[in-house]
């Protein structure tokens, strides 16, 4: 079976083929959707990033190789793995399509269980690590999960979540250099925070694509609170262009700060999971 809920993406103009596509790897347990048009397709992914993508180069519109060249040079889709599946067998059209950056490139007529492995397999090549965030570089994922493990057998421990509120409005009105920046901005400021109360044993991570974690001792837990709101509620405007922070008639939904507190008083706590659930 596949990687649960993965999302393919079928750029196909015959009918037929994109019609037994989608059953067959529905039935293999994936999301999918399909399109007939290069263009669709790139609205489709700058809206709804799929995992993976199956792409014809005989296109109505635009062909594959130029849905290809879009998707690559778009800072949201140019990690997309890409899997050409087309009529077109010479070698200089297979080297093109290498050197757009697909990951794949099958001719037909083709063997679906073949199609279906090479779909596993670019799928688990384009599986993020889950260790360290790419935009804060901060432990995340599975080096989360291991300090809260850690929590487990501590007596006390203390734990901070912030999240940063309508970021994903923010980065619809700024884009996502903006909002980048905006994460960016925030965990330099969160870790001046932390080593200013010189714990031993404190630790930040990322937690969700919007939010924080701060593990450390109950006794500076208020102290690393009262820190982190002033600091950060007082930078949150200077996110926005100057235009923006000059007009306060503006309806749109501003940046915010949520900061919960957990400690082992609120528990008690069995597993990782019952931790996270608090934390919800």
């Amino acid at each position: 079976m596949s990687d649960p809920k993965a999302t393919i993406l079928v750029v196909e103009d015959d009918l037929d083929v994109a019609d037994m596509l989608n059953a067959f790897f529905r039935a293999q347990g994936y999301d999918v959707l399909t399109v007939n048009w290069g263009e669709d397709a790139l609205r489709i992914c700058t809206t709804t990033l799929p995992d993976l993508i199956i792409l014809d180069i005989r296109l109505p519109d635009i062909d594959g190789f130029e849905v290809a060249r879009r998707l690559r040079s778009n800072r949201r889709t140019r990690e997309a793995p890409i899997i050409f599946l087309t009529e077109k067998r010479a070698r200089k059209d297979k080297l093109q399509g290498l050197e757009l950056g697909a990951d794949d490139y099958i001719t037909k007529p083709f063997d679906v269980q073949e199609l279906r492995l090479r779909v596993r397999n670019a799928l688990r090549r384009s599986a993020p690590s889950s260790v360290i965030n790419s935009i804060t570089n901060l432990p995340d994922g599975a080096m989360v999960d291991e300090r809260l493990e850690e929590c487990l057998g501590k007596k006390t421990w203390g734990i901070l979540k912030v999240s940063v509120d309508n970021l994903d409005s923010f980065r619809e009105a700024y884009g996502f250099v903006a909002s980048d920046d905006v994460l960016r901005a925030t965990s330099l400021m969160l870790q001046n925070a932390l080593k200013e109360t010189n714990g031993p044993s404190d630790f930040l991570g990322q937690y969700g694509p919007f939010g924080f974690i701060l593990i450390c001792s109950p006794e500076i837990l208020d102290n690393l609170c009262e820190r982190v709101r002033t600091r950060l509620e007082q930078s949150l405007d200077y996110f926005y262009p100057l235009s923006y922070r000059m007009n306060e008639t503006t309806g749109e939904k501003r940046l915010s700060i949520r900061i919960q507190q957990l400690t082992t008083g609120d528990g008690p706590f069995q597993t990782v999971d019952s931790i996270k659930k608090k934390l919800q």
